[in-house]
């Protein structure tokens, strides 16, 4: 009986689809730039190429490793055991850094939208109080553990791509004036601009690993999810962009928030009500789903002897890491109120750098475990392998070199994220300091 109970409360494919395509997706929000920078013609480009030179290699490498390590903390084990403590404890602080920044995107876009619902909470203090509002809520909820958060993406997904799907629908009886598609946008944002915000829309498929401890056989489970979430995150964004560019929208509709203006073009201003509360629900969605991924890491590294041992407590029933849930929530919300361009140059910066580390993992872990049982193999060998993260570290570096201006105030947001990335080995340095002092 003890057995069945845990296999109930276990993750089956639907629900860890759900929960990855919010993981990378949340929907189609956050592609206007895209479109108005590229205009049609490049933003179809743009979401096309970057699929296939990030997105895709990811998905494969995570297909490999998750199948092969179907372990509680996903790619930070996988890099411990590739290379070592240091490495993994790199991987780990980089994907934690990156985190602070791109979960406090989420609750900047749920206030924007709940505002358009709402424009009276607009004024302070209102903006801030919603926003860390959604933050307690979505610690709460993953309280109640892996199942309860991958249960709710299911319906929550439905809600968030149906208005999405009636705008597709009515677009097909809807011709408006169009403008020819054009491949330099008319809000100031070149192509390497749009690519930047693309990378960010395809990110994020490694971070479904790190609950395998929780998922019914991960080594059948994690490639069709791969396969499964990857289709749905190109159907939701071609799809609706397509509808768009087919009902003659303009370009000078896609900026910040433009789905809901364009939902009212096409539809009226009910399908422009929809999709605002459907952008609360992602924002929800994909806080809540990154909150049960991210929050095993420092549970792990607790066990491991990397982190204080609380962060390894967990709720007896739901065996929630309720520690780890908690600390990250407040570090979350402190980094909140931050502007959202300077979040997402440095999300991309150090969540990017993590999965590089996960394809010299892959690569790694091909030479000196080559009997290692893999369900799924990257084909090619290990000249695949080595390939196969040849793409994703072009695009990385041309996001570094496109934003290698970007400013936080007074200073880079580049240097920013490079003092981020130094301090790794550093506060490793420090903890091991620590470790040895309390054992002597």
């Amino acid at each position: 009986m003890g057995v069945s109970r845990r296999a109930r409360r276990k993750l089956s494919a639907w629900p860890l689809i759900a929960a990855t395509y919010f993981m990378v997706a949340g929907g189609p929000y956050g592609l206007e730039e895209i479109v108005g920078g590229a205009g049609y013609s490049g933003a179809f480009v743009i979401l096309l190429v970057t699929p296939l030179i990030w997105s895709l290699p990811t998905a494969l490498m995570v297909s490999e490793l998750a199948s092969a390590i179907p372990e509680e903390g996903g790619f930070y084990v996988w890099t411990r055991r590739a290379m070592g403590r240091f490495w993994g404890f790199q991987q780990a602080w980089l994907s934690l850094s990156g985190s602070l920044f791109d979960m406090a995107i989420y609750p900047t876009l749920f206030v924007s939208y709940f505002v358009m619902m709402f424009p009276g909470l607009g004024a302070a203090p209102w903006p801030l109080v919603l926003g860390l509002g959604m933050i307690v809520v979505c610690t709460v909820w993953n309280l109640f553990g892996a199942r309860a958060v991958g249960a709710s993406s299911v319906w929550m997904g439905v809600l968030l791509l149906a208005p999405f799907a009636v705008l597709t629908v009515m677009a097909l009886f809807h011709r408006g004036s169009s403008t020819p598609p054009t491949l330099t946008g008319s809000h100031g944002t070149d192509v390497l601009g749009g690519l930047l915000v693309a990378m960010w829309n395809y990110m994020g498929w490694d971070n479904v690993t790190t609950v395998a401890g929780e998922v019914q056989r991960p080594q059948r489970t994690y490639p069709r999810v791969m396969a499964g979430a990857v289709a749905l995150v190109m159907l939701s964004y071609f799809v609706p962009v397509g509808a768009a560019a087919w009902a003659g929208i303009p370009q000078s509709l896609w900026e910040t928030g433009g789905w809901v203006r364009i939902g009212g073009e096409i539809g009226g201003p009910l399908l422009a009500l929809g999709i605002t509360l459907a952008g609360v629900v992602g924002a929800v969605g994909t806080f809540n789903a990154l909150t049960m991924s991210l929050c095993r890491i420092p549970r792990v590294m607790a066990q491991d002897g990397l982190l204080p041992l609380a962060f390894a407590r967990v709720l007896p029933r739901t065996g929630a890491p309720w520690v780890s849930i908690v600390v990250c929530a407040v570090a979350w919300g402190v980094c909140f109120p931050l502007g959202f361009v300077s979040l997402v140059i440095l999300d991309v910066l150090l969540t990017g750098m993590s999965i590089l580390l996960e394809f010299v993992a892959l690569v790694v872990l091909r030479i000196r475990e080559p009997e290692l049982h893999r369900p799924y193999r990257v084909p090619g060998g290990l000249v695949g392998a080595v390939l196969l993260g040849v793409g994703p570290a072009a695009l990385m570096a041309l996001s570094v070199l496109r934003n290698a201006d970007e400013r936080m105030g007074p200073v880079s947001a580049l240097w920013v994220g490079t003092a981020l990335v130094v301090a790794g080995p550093v506060v490793y340095a420090a903890m091991q300091a620590v470790s040895r002092r309390r054992a002597g």
